[in-house]
């Protein structure tokens, strides 16, 4: 279990990198969404290729992300319900989901999203308006992505065992602090004046 642990430590460091790179992503997305508006309303000029950068970059964000916001536990969760059961029955609810839902969902998108890349790279497809830009490494976020969202699955599915067997805190105790549906949860209980 300790390699397991090991390889989870490395995945979560992988997918934190990515994470903190994505920020300058939004950064740059920013600056060419400013920079495209002011030359599109002022010079009363635009080009379709700074428009489609701007997806790329929107899209590279959110791809890239998806393992960084469920290393920091950001997924949407309905802690409305969950957050009166036990920690090891969450675990366990966090368990089943990455098994027959996260995992499945994510491997398959990866697996049909890997052949429509590979065509766009081979036929060195380009976007279908005039002067937009090329298409696969648009095509090639989607598989890298989900894979980012696939080792961060794992990790999660290691640490949520390693605890159950007692090897290591509740993976969820990291966090900053609790989530918005966590604080929500605790509202609606505290005004129905239910205890914690």
């Amino acid at each position: 279990m300790k390699t397991l642990l090991r390889l989870s430590g490395l995945i979560d460091a992988l997918n934190e990198r990515v994470g903190h790179f994505s920020y300058w992503l939004i950064l740059v997305a920013v600056l060419v969404s400013a920079g495209n508006a002011v030359v599109r309303y002022v010079f009363d000029t635009s080009s379709n290729a700074w428009l489609e950068l701007q997806w790329y970059l929107f899209s590279a964000v959110f791809l890239f992300c998806a393992g960084y916001a469920l290393l920091h536990n950001q997924h949407v969760r309905i802690d409305v319900i969950s957050s009166r059961m036990s920690r090891r029955a969450r675990t366990w609810i966090d368990i089943l989901g990455t098994l027959f839902f996260l995992l499945p969902m994510a491997i398959a998108i990866m697996w049909m999203s890997w052949p429509v890349f590979v065509q766009a790279w081979e036929l060195h497809e380009m976007s279908g308006n005039a002067g937009g830009l090329i298409v696969w490494p648009a095509r090639l976020m989607i598989p890298v992505g989900f894979l980012l969202l696939i080792l961060q699955g794992m990790s999660e599915l290691i640490k949520r065992v390693a605890f159950l067997r007692g090897l290591i805190p509740d993976p969820i105790d990291k966090y900053e602090g609790p989530s918005a549906e966590e604080q929500l949860a605790e509202a609606l209980r505290k005004e129905r004046g239910e205890a914690a």
